[in-house]
């Protein structure tokens, strides 16, 4: 039992290193380490002992016995499929195919919502910043984990992101309200750390201590909805595009590397499609 235990931590270890070396984002490294463990947890074998009736079962086991989502059962094989490609055992996974996921309208915050939101927080001045810069940057949450002091040009209103998503550098521009925000929290603090935004237990801030911090001021704003950094996100494309901003504009905004991710956004807005329409129309 102990070996089977040793030999699972250290495939897990080894894939998880592999991930990193693919530049994989930290919320990508988390779910296919979690589904992979489980994967050879169930199996209780060695990798290249397991076969396409294990991983069917495994599918099987998933869907009826842990009742996942199709989104869940989605991330479960695509887990599997890269953690075999790593292994050299590309065949065993060509026809375990995953559900295809229902498409999700991004869930945003209106702007009264997020003044709410962003007030709630005026008398934390770090975590004033981070909501600051997520609601007005529209960074993914592990490119605000990862940013240095040196990444923020204040005087420029910008941002360097460095190696984002899909191993892109690109430029962001800020608000002044945001720079702002981000100058009174560095007023304040008072030791040389690297990273922009820290912890009391760590010299750079985790994805799951912003995931609390958002969820937390969310609910003294007496927001209903499930806040989650993501939805700042979509909230600030939303908030774009309704006020005419070119998708491409937003493209680059927000780092997709194909204006096809964008085009989700040009769905969500009811509102203005319904403002534009009566704006041009007239009744025959």
């Amino acid at each position: 039992m102990t070996d089977k235990k040793n030999y699972v931590e250290e495939e897990i270890e080894n894939f998880r290193m592999y991930l990193e070396g693919e530049k994989k984002s930290e919320n990508t490294i988390s779910e296919y380490v979690h589904f992979v463990k489980q994967m050879l947890e169930f199996t209780g074998k060695r990798c290249e002992e397991i076969t396409q009736g294990d991983l069917r079962k495994y599918k099987i086991y998933i869907s009826t016995k842990k009742k996942y989502s199709k989104n869940s059962i989605y991330l479960a094989i695509k887990a599997i499929t890269s953690y075999f490609k790593y292994k050299g055992r590309e065949e065993i996974v060509k026809d375990i195919k995953p559900p295809k996921r229902p498409k999700q309208m991004p869930k945003y915050l209106t702007e009264e919502e997020v003044r709410r939101l962003l007030d709630a927080a005026k008398d934390n001045h770090r975590d004033y910043a981070i909501l600051s810069l997520l609601a007005y940057s529209g960074l993914r949450v592990s490119e605000l984990c990862n940013l240095r002091v040196e990444d923020v040009d204040l005087s420029e209103r910008v941002v360097y992101v460095r190696s984002g998503k899909g191993d892109k550098d690109r430029i962001v521009v800020i608000s002044e309200k945001a720079a702002e925000a981000i100058e009174a929290y560095l007023m304040d603090r008072e030791d040389e750390l690297e990273f922009l935004f820290s912890s009391q237990k760590s010299e750079k801030i985790t994805r799951v201590q912003v995931f609390r911090l958002v969820k937390k001021y969310a609910k003294m704003a007496g927001i209903k909805k499930n806040v989650t950094p993501h939805v700042l996100r979509h909230t600030l494309a939303t908030t774009m595009l309704r006020r005419g901003v070119d998708i491409r504009y937003i493209q680059q905004f927000l780092g997709h590397s194909s204006v096809a991710t964008t085009q989700i956004y040009t769905h969500v807005d009811d509102e203005s499609m319904k403002r534009v329409y009566d704006e041009v129309m007239q009744e025959y």
